[in-house]
């Protein structure tokens, strides 16, 4: 069987700061990792093939640095690693990011499973993962917790709801967006390590995919950011002078006169 796990490298910092000018993330200077939802993937998607047999393809599309987070992947046992990199995805949102992604699993050909991470933390949209499915047009399910079974034909998944959960079967190809209550995920071993260093890394461009440049990137990003700021919090303070009894009345009236608005 063939699982594909798509993971993205975020910065390590719940201080995120925005350039003002092209109002996108700034990296430099922040360290970077591996998203944090993104590692239960990995792990789901190892402990599968442990399972059922086969291989695990991890890809992530960003500029070269993404590479680390690669490689970490594979420290963790994952078998193939694909980097989507060109200036041509620069700006992309989630629609145009998951056409992307989309396109590279077409192009690697026949698979039986897609994983993703619930989220992204440093954007919070949960919208990649179906986004994918979308474009290849497979069915999916969303925070998945459980995988109960899997076959060539099938995927049997436990779905977490607010007072429980749903069991939902789907045909594969089949795409699952996965939450932390899944599985813990495992440190990497000395043997992952060394196979991490000595992993080919397969880098693929737009011209590599055959995309539409108007559907990739900034151009073929539907959503685009056109002003960031911090909300204002103000507050407004009242005093009341008075003896206690005076100071009661004085406050239901200025409540009651909030009620009326």
């Amino acid at each position: 069987m063939r699982f594909i796990v798509c993971i993205k490298q975020v910065p390590n910092t719940t201080e995120i700061k925005i350039d003002p000018q092209t109002n996108t993330l700034v990296r430099e200077g922040v360290e970077s990792i591996l998203n944090p939802f993104d590692a239960y993937a990995v792990e789901e998607a190892v402990r599968l093939k442990e399972a059922h047999g086969g291989t695990v393809v991890a890809i992530s599309m960003g500029p070269n640095q993404v590479e680390s987070t690669l490689r970490e992947a594979v420290s963790l046992g994952v078998d193939e690693i694909i980097l989507l990199s060109d200036r041509k995805f620069a700006g992309a949102d989630t629609w145009a990011t998951s056409y992307t992604l989309a396109a590279a699993i077409k192009y690697l050909g026949e698979f039986n499973l897609i994983i993703t991470g619930q989220q992204a933390i440093d954007g919070d949209t949960a919208q990649v993962g179906p986004g994918i499915a979308a474009h290849l047009d497979i069915p999916q399910t969303c925070f998945v917790r459980k995988v109960e079974a899997i076959d060539e034909n099938k995927i049997r998944v436990q779905r977490l709801m607010e007072n429980g959960f749903d069991t939902v079967e789907m045909c594969t190809p089949a795409l699952i967006s996965v939450v932390k209550e899944i599985n813990t995920p495992r440190l990497p071993s000395l043997r992952g390590k060394r196979n991490a260093k000595n992993a080919q890394l397969k880098v693929l461009t737009a011209e590599d995919l055959g995309l539409d440049e108007h559907r990739i990137g900034l151009n073929g990003s539907p959503t685009q950011v056109l002003n960031i700021f911090s909300p204002k919090h103000e507050k407004q303070v009242e005093k009341f002078d008075g003896d206690s009894d005076e100071a009661v009345e004085l406050i239901i009236r200025r409540l009651d006169q909030f009620t009326k608005r």
